[in-house]
């Protein structure tokens, strides 16, 4: 009777542990990388590029008994800088001298006050598309039939907010009364500065 009592209740406890092994058990969690994906990227920080891509603006002023004006913006672009934008109020279907000044002083009533040509490489007055010629150098603009100008222009001699001898930070844009002819010295000829302003950091 002890021996029968024995295996009876090692057959019972047998039955006990299959029961056991065969229930069912709780999912386990899913390896990482299996489950449902969830965003835990942050906003980039954009504080570096939107410092690298700052641009200046220019409100350009009519000089005295002159009517041109507009806005120009000027952009970093590789080794110079872009200066892009429209002038408006000039004489229609001519030519207008186009030039950085050395001065950001638009104060004086002809704009004399916004000095010489930008020339921080002392040299002499020329085509920009040649050499020598001022920093400050550009091509002529050009109005339409109603007096309008759209300007896009790349300079490669002057820089934007670097702090070098050739950043044209706080110098002025003058247009002139007539083309640049590129060869007189010092200023080509161009004439009476008919609107000025002074590059200044961009706001907006």
């Amino acid at each position: 009777m002890k021996t029968a009592s024995l295996i009876a209740a090692a057959l019972l406890l047998a039955a006990c542990g299959q029961k056991e092994h065969a229930a069912p058990t709780s999912a386990a969690p899913p390896p990482a990388g299996d489950g449902p994906s969830v965003a835990t990227t942050t906003e980039p920080d954009t504080t570096a590029t939107a410092e690298a891509t700052a641009g200046a603006a220019v409100k350009l002023s009519p000089t005295k008994g002159n009517t041109a004006n507009g806005a120009l913006k000027i952009t970093a672009a590789g080794t110079g800088v872009k200066i892009s934008g429209m002038v408006q109020g000039l004489p229609p279907d001519s030519e207008f001298g186009f030039h950085f000044h050395e001065k950001g002083d638009c104060s004086a009533p002809d704009a004399t006050s916004a000095g010489a040509h930008f020339n921080p490489g002392s040299q002499n007055h020329g085509n920009p598309q040649a050499q020598p010629h001022h920093a400050g150098d550009m091509l002529n603009v050009k109005s339409d039939a109603q007096g309008v100008a759209e300007v896009s222009i790349d300079n490669h001699d002057v820089s934007l907010q670097t702090g070098q001898p050739n950043d044209i930070l706080g110098k002025a844009i003058v247009i002139h009364a007539k083309p640049d002819d590129y060869a007189t010295q010092p200023s080509g000829n161009s004439g009476d500065r008919i609107a000025c302003g002074v590059v200044a950091i961009q706001t907006n």
